[in-house]
């Protein structure tokens, strides 16, 4: 038997809470563990880019990343600032591309990636506004794209196919259309 995967998906105030939901609830139907952690100095209650309140499982704890499997960078601008602040949040960043775990990260969530120092030679996309942040690697405007273990992805409309792809990444494509199929996604 296959152990469970966890994944770690990362939110903030001013996080998009598109991004954060969807990708945390379509990952849950596929079995895999999602702890949902908050950054920032209030962790208790995320206000989401949109005045959505959101209560993270627990407060990021850099200690706690090695039962992940793969941390997931949401965007929203006010989500990504505090992110791109946070020393740890970048050296965890490194730290799981290193390892060859998955880095997975939408919308403006690149940038913190680009923070991090990790995008060079890579294939990704982001949020098209968010495109001139991001002069390290290679751009390019496509919903969905992956390169080894880092998966980038575009904006809001593009989560479900963004969860998605990172329950391929984590587990198989048959698990993944099989998720699809269940939500009546159509690509």
């Amino acid at each position: 038997m296959t152990q469970k995967k966890n994944v770690c998906v990362l939110v903030a105030d001013g996080s998009e809470e598109m991004e954060v939901v969807i990708t945390v609830d379509v990952l849950r139907r596929a079995g895999i563990g999602v702890f949902l952690a908050g950054v920032g100095e209030e962790t208790r209650m995320v206000t989401t880019s949109r005045g959505v309140r959101i209560a993270p499982d627990g407060a990021w704890d850099p200690a706690e990343m090695v039962r992940f499997d793969a941390l997931v960078i949401p965007g929203g601008i006010g989500g990504t600032q505090a992110m791109r602040e946070d020393e740890s949040v970048k050296q965890a960043i490194r730290e799981f591309l290193q390892a060859g775990k998955v880095v997975a990260s939408l919308c403006a969530g690149p940038t913190v990636l680009h923070e991090a120092g990790v995008l060079a030679g890579k294939t990704y996309t982001s949020h098209p506004g968010s495109r001139d942040e991001l002069p390290a690697g290679i751009w390019v405007d496509k919903a969905v794209v992956r390169d080894g273990n880092l998966l980038t992805s575009q904006a809001p409309g593009t989560a479900f196919a963004f969860a998605l792809a990172l329950i391929e990444m984590l587990e198989s494509p048959e698990i993944a259309q099989k998720v699809a199929a269940g939500m009546l996604y159509q690509a």
